[in-house]
């Protein structure tokens, strides 16, 4: 890509552990089917679980679904439709608690599954830094790469908005 600057956000992080091609078409802004079904669920869960919640702090190139102040520290939370994809999501989290970090700001993470009725805290540690340090670096590998990874069929394909872009 020339002349602009690649990002990595939160969002990219969560695909990185699922699918690399995908990261690499929301990093070039080729936008997904909106109107899918998934994608819509997941808005509409974001939006009316935990209405007491503030919703969306933005922060660099990512966006927080949920944030309170706890007892002396922030607390910021990522709301998903499901646990299944629990380790992109965990990453997620932790990568949105490093960039707060970097910033000088502790804070504690909770994922949450508002169907599942599930909560887990996230702290993030050293292992999870070197981890994030490595992701970072292969997304934006992938990111400068003239074109995108080759589609390889995991089960998230079925439920993915980019089926047709790469399936037809």
């Amino acid at each position: 890509m020339e002349n602009k600057e690649l990002h990595v956000s939160g969002t990219l992080v969560w695909y990185y552990y699922i699918c690399q091609r995908e990261v690499w078409l929301i990093g070039h802004q080729i936008v997904a089917d909106q109107d899918d079904a998934n994608i819509s669920l997941g808005r509409f869960i974001q939006e009316y679980s935990y209405p007491k919640e503030r919703k969306e702090l933005v922060l660099g190139h990512s966006r927080i679904d949920v944030f309170r102040a706890g007892n002396e520290q922030l607390i910021i939370g990522e709301v998903k439709k499901s646990s299944k994809y629990r380790q992109s999501a965990r990453m997620q989290l932790a990568f949105y608690l490093s960039e707060l970090r970097q910033l000088g700001v502790e804070a504690k993470g909770e994922l949450r599954f508002p169907k599942e009725k599930q909560k887990e805290e996230v702290k993030l540690d050293d292992q999870m830094e070197k981890e994030l340090d490595k992701v970072r670096r292969d997304i934006l590998r992938i990111l400068y790469l003239s074109q995108p990874p080759e589609p390889v069929k995991i089960p998230f394909c079925k439920k993915c908005a980019y089926t047709e872009f790469c399936w037809s």
